[in-house]
């Protein structure tokens, strides 16, 4: 029993710092331009919270970026909300002059609409081109709550890096970043709060350990320490308009305020999507 109890304390105490596994899979050998993209304001909160902050504080100083692709005007409340986003992205450090907000009629916040990829891509462009973004962070294409607008985003991700990479053969002549999507998972790991993270450092434990032996695929991962999960909430509590009492339980239960897991996307990969 003591040393149950003892174990216990360990893991939990373990929670209170934040711990990654393979961060430099995001990052380039250069100066690093990561461009978060989301689909609503209070993404950036609700499910990226635990890279953000942690790639804010990697040692190479990677730029990081904003860009949500619509003012959430569902209910009316875009000017609101659009407000609220910037107040949020001031708690998580990102620069007012490295975040944008989009508001595009076909890019209009709809839980019966997927957006076309191919006008995600002319929208995106120019803040990827002009900014020499070198990698695009967003959802993968199940969006982890299967919202339409965000399984859009990685499709519209890849269609500009497949015309970037059309139009300039030559990387000298234009960055084409590479694209990463956040892992969604099933339903009960999805909501195991603190206990995702736990688990979490647990398999990266033994993935390291299996590394000693054979080649395994390598995901970044990112965790929260109690620290940084208090910062996501904080930048939550700024989206007032957003605050119905299942939103208390998502940022109390959800993984995603604890772990994010990243897998790069590949053109294959979206076109088998499609099939």
């Amino acid at each position: 029993m003591l040393l149950l109890s003892t174990l216990l304390v360990v893991l939990v105490s373990s929670l209170y710092f934040p711990f990654h596994s393979n961060s430099h899979v995001l990052l380039d050998e250069a100066t690093s331009r990561i461009l978060l993209l989301t689909a609503h304001p209070d993404d950036e909160c609700l499910f990226f919270a635990p890279t953000v902050l942690a790639l804010a504080k990697d040692p190479t100083h990677p730029e990081i970026y904003s860009l949500t692709m619509s003012v959430g005007n569902a209910d009316g409340h875009g000017k609101v909300r659009k407000e609220e986003l910037h107040r949020s992205l001031d708690v998580m450090g990102i620069d007012q002059d490295k975040r944008w907000v989009v508001d595009h009629p076909m890019l209009q916040d709809n839980i019966t609409l997927e957006w076309d990829p191919s006008v995600i891509a002319v929208v995106i462009a120019p803040y990827v081109v002009n900014n020499h973004i070198t990698t695009i962070l967003t959802f993968d294409t199940r969006g982890i709550s299967s919202h339409p607008n965000h399984n859009s985003l990685p499709f519209g991700a890849l269609d500009l890096v497949n015309t970037l990479r059309s139009r300039a053969p030559e990387p000298t002549f234009v960055s084409v970043p590479r694209v990463f999507s956040l892992v969604t998972v099933p339903l009960l790991p999805k909501y195991a709060g603190p206990l995702a993270s736990l688990s979490s450092r647990l398999s990266m434990a033994w993935e390291r350990i299996l590394n000693q032996f054979t080649q395994t695929e390598r995901r970044a991962v990112f965790t929260s320490g109690f620290k940084q999960y208090g910062t996501a909430v904080r930048a939550m509590r700024h989206h007032v308009s957003q605050l119905e009492w299942f939103r208390y339980l998502y940022v109390t239960f959800s993984r995603y305020m604890w772990v994010n897991e990243w897998v790069e996307v590949k053109s294959t990969d979206v076109l088998q999507r499609k099939l």
